[in-house]
């Protein structure tokens, strides 16, 4: 198809979708726009020609040499820069980030307090569960990534701690703003949604405002491409590993001689008990848990969505309602830990997504 009769026929389309839609009865317009938009793109990629290029017919090195630019049809180029990306890794990111809040809480930490217990006799366990698994766990030593690498891949992911960042790696620097962002947005878009069917809302439920879903999605996006980024190499073993480790000393925390040895009725007193004994403090360990569920679920949401700019609203507030009750847990939690005791809410929710200025970019945000 040449280039001005596809222009002529999209023009006509367009005019002929405008004029069938003002006809249309308000309940009948949503499902027919979707299908008319869908008929639309299928029919620029006919004038397209299909696959073939026209570049040689451009160039003179077609069969019929040179052409006229009105017989050459115009070329159609798929818009697919936000599905390259791979799953495989930002489902690891988010196993990442939960494997992350517990080693902030100190469940590795107290395995090695456990180990060396075990081993210098300062713990009072000889026969049990918890005494059979530290004794597999000193012979063996099933975990070929230790806290160095954690401590990197955590830098290189979510820009965290002050851990060696290798020359040359890609360092997610702003995982922390676009995250924040992200949970804000999804918060304030629920309640923003919340007042406009309860406050603002018109006679019928169909006629009421909706939140800005533009801005989740950019959000979403820009995060999610930037996990991509940053999350090649050792990190999806990694969290392999990590998390298999984590799933051992978590049942290693729960077993009934080390809950007695610390007169513990669960595993998370049991944690408690070895960092408060040995260590003298504890690290907000009913926030993080809460952060580490919640943290985890919105970034898969973010891994598994595929954010198309023209959803219909009712299907993405279905979608992101289990997303924005994560983020609002999320927030709640984050509010009570030592760094986001100074987070003012939904409210400016997208001044975090810029970036601090380079020299204070290496600051640990957790």
């Amino acid at each position: 198809m040449s280039l001005t009769d596809s222009e002529y026929i999209q023009s006509l389309f367009q005019q002929f979708m405008q004029d069938e839609l003002n006809n249309l009865p308000q309940a009948e317009r949503q499902s027919l726009s979707r299908a008319f938009e869908a008929r639309f793109g299928q029919l620029i990629r006919d004038a397209a020609g299909g696959k073939e290029s026209s570049f040689p017919d451009l160039v003179g090195f077609g069969s019929e040499g040179v052409t006229s630019f009105d017989e050459i049809p115009p070329a159609y180029i798929e818009a697919d820069f936000d599905e390259g990306v791979t799953p495989s890794q930002l489902q690891a990111s988010a196993e990442l980030y939960f494997i992350l809040q517990h080693d902030i809480m100190g469940v590795f930490k107290s395995m090695d307090i456990l180990r060396r217990q075990f081993r210098d006799g300062t713990i009072r366990i000889q026969r049990g569960p918890g005494a059979q698994k530290l004794y597999l766990l000193e012979k063996w030593r099933p975990l070929r990534y230790g806290p160095r690498d954690r401590s990197i891949a955590y830098g290189r992911v979510f820009n965290h701690g002050r851990g060696p960042k290798p020359a040359g790696a890609v360092i997610n620097r702003n995982f922390q703003h676009q995250f924040v962002a992200l949970i804000s947005s999804l918060a304030k878009y629920y309640r923003d949604l919340t007042v406009s069917e309860v406050v603002r809302g018109g006679p019928a439920l169909d006629s009421r405002p909706y939140g800005a879903i533009a801005t989740v999605q950019r959000i979403a996006i820009d995060l999610r491409y930037a996990l991509d980024r940053s999350s090649y190499g050792n990190i999806v073993s990694l969290t392999h590993e990590s998390g298999m480790y984590l799933s051992e000393a978590l049942g290693i925390l729960d077993s009934p001689d080390i809950k007695r040895a610390y007169d513990a009725t669960n595993r998370w007193q049991a944690l408690e008990g070895i960092l408060k004994r040995n260590r003298g403090s504890i690290s907000d360990l009913s926030q993080r848990a809460k952060m580490a569920e919640a943290g985890r679920r919105i970034l898969q949401w973010v891994a598994g969505s595929t954010f198309d700019s023209d959803v219909d609203a009712d299907s993405f507030r279905v979608q992101a309602r289990t997303a924005g009750s994560h983020a609002e847990a999320w927030i709640a939690a984050y509010r009570l830990t030592k760094e986001g005791r100074h987070f003012p809410g939904a409210n400016a929710n997208l001044k975090w997504s810029r970036s601090l200025p380079y020299g204070e970019q290496e600051t640990a945000y957790y």
